[in-house]
């Protein structure tokens, strides 16, 4: 079955045929850089992560572009107020914010790399800033002026909405709907409540550069129309993002980078859903925000990761404590089947196996096609998980029935190992987990107890193991011997 996802701008699945294949490029809005990275985030940035890992898997070689808005109102409102503590020792308030907007966007830029690699998503192959493109987004507004689609007013340019004629195609929103929403800030200088600037002008104090209208900076939405463009050429394959930002970000994205191109512009468009806690839209003005950062001291990252995959990328994910905690049983069950392979394979003696491997081996492979047929299915990574924990229950059940030679369980955790990885999720294995400067004197331990309990000295096998549990070690007796781990 070929790969199919689901385009935001027809609203239904369509076949992936890049236009240059093997080669797919893709472009996601990154981050404005003036607070900490937080769950929003990272149900976004894992999300594409996962898309370009399996594009990968697929065999199509990608390039993955995600910018960084590192000139904004919110960053200059931070800038403002914590350059009031501080001295002024020049004539103008513009180097000094300016200098403060750059601290501010290094320090949190820095802050969602840390969170994003504890994440396990791979780094992008371009991260361009906003700030270094400037003179890009100068002469892409100069040609939107000179195309008639741009105008100026008090150095001010705007993009004329009416002059695009397939504007809305994105978010199928009416023209009266948006007037009536745009009318709530009304500009009165716009020909259009819907026109929307394209570079503004200048005002005292704030970050600034040259142009032909004199000084200023750019607007928010031409920033990645000029840097997607820069990277990935006049047309690419996928455009990613939140699903706030279909309205009007990527709308505006459209109508500004087709009426200078002139060419139908990005051929799938993918947003994934909210994040919502206890059931409402996460949202800093309702205090319901959580940074990855807070959420690590608690959740392991890869509990988190865990926690986004359990749910279609497309729909709302509910975050509580116990979702969290639910998450981390499941993460903990596909650890702890990896581990008992190790254990086993510890264990594992060259003799006449009870379990055919050509009859293993066949059943795995429907298992992978299960996999790939969930996730050409428009990324359905909540269906992969559940193939995931389907062959653990199968193993588990074949483990169960009879011995294994070591060919069969290296088998078995291959394929679980395999697929995680599609999934970028990490499974901690038995040398991880268990790591110990006691483990001499844990192994002795247990040695010493399995003697005990041959020669029905009850009495002291109990005795071992609460010294092993006072020492933070947990045992478990299987068929396979006694297995340990210690705990943190």
């Amino acid at each position: 079955m070929p790969l199919k996802i689901y385009n935001t701008m027809t609203r239904q699945k369509e076949e992936f045929e890049p236009l240059n294949p093997p080669n797919v490029g893709m472009y996601v809005c990154g981050i404005t850089p003036y607070d900490e990275t937080h769950l929003g985030h990272g149900r976004a940035y894992v999300t594409f992560d996962v898309i370009r890992r399996y594009l990968r898997e697929l065999g199509y070689k990608v390039k993955y572009v995600q910018n960084i808005t590192d000139i904004d109102d919110k960053i200059i409102n931070k800038a403002k107020k914590t350059n009031n503590k501080q001295q002024i020792s020049n004539n103008t308030k513009e180097p000094n914010i300016k200098q403060k907007c750059k601290e501010i966007t290094d320090e949190y830029t820095e802050a969602y790399f840390e969170v994003m690699d504890k994440l396990n998503v791979e780094r992008a192959d371009e991260y361009p800033r906003a700030t270094d493109n400037i003179e890009g987004m100068i002469k892409w507004v100069k040609g939107l002026m000179d195309k008639d689609y741009a105008y100026m007013v008090q150095g001010d340019v705007y993009f004329e909405v009416d002059k695009f004629k397939n504007y809305a195609a994105l978010s199928k929103r009416k023209k009266k709907d948006m007037l009536a929403g745009a009318r709530v800030a009304v500009d009165d200088r716009k020909k259009s409540p819907l026109d929307f600037a394209l570079w503004k002008a200048a005002k005292e104090g704030e970050p600034s550069w040259d142009s032909p209208w004199g000084k200023g900076r750019p607007g928010w939405h031409i920033e990645c129309s000029v840097m997607s463009t820069k990277y990935l050429s006049q047309q690419f394959d996928i455009h990613g993002g939140g699903m706030d930002l279909v309205f009007p970000h990527h709308e505006n994205e459209i109508a500004q980078t087709e009426a200078e191109t002139g060419k139908p512009w990005v051929k799938y468009w993918i947003h994934n859903g909210f994040v919502n806690i206890n059931k409402q839209k996460m949202s800093k003005s309702l205090g319901n925000f959580f940074a990855l950062k807070d959420i690590f001291k608690v959740f392991d990252p890869m509990v988190v990761r865990f926690f986004f995959l359990q749910t279609h990328y497309r729909s709302p994910i509910n975050y509580n404590d116990q979702e969290l905690k639910n998450a981390k049983e499941a993460y903990g069950r596909v650890c702890k089947f990896i581990q008992d392979i190790d254990f086993i394979l510890s264990k594992t003696k060259e003799k006449a196996p009870k379990v055919e491997f050509e009859d293993l081996k066949e059943q795995l492979r429907k298992y992978r096609d299960e996999f790939t047929a969930a996730m050409d299915d428009d990324f359905n990574t909540a269906g992969a998980i559940a193939v995931i924990f389907n062959i653990i229950h199968f193993c588990n059940k074949v483990l169960a029935e009879g011995d294994a030679e070591k060919e069969c369980l290296e088998a078995m955790k291959d394929v679980v190992l395999e697929l995680c990885g599609v999934l970028g999720v990490k499974v901690i294995s038995n040398e991880q987990s268990v790591i110990s400067t006691d483990a001499g004197e844990i192994e002795k331990l247990i040695n010493e107890r399995e003697t005990a309990r041959k020669n029905k000295d009850f009495k002291k096998a109990d005795q071992i193991r609460d010294k092993l549990k006072n020492m933070g070690v947990e045992i478990e007796d299987t068929a396979h011997g006694t297995r340990w781990i210690k705990n943190a």
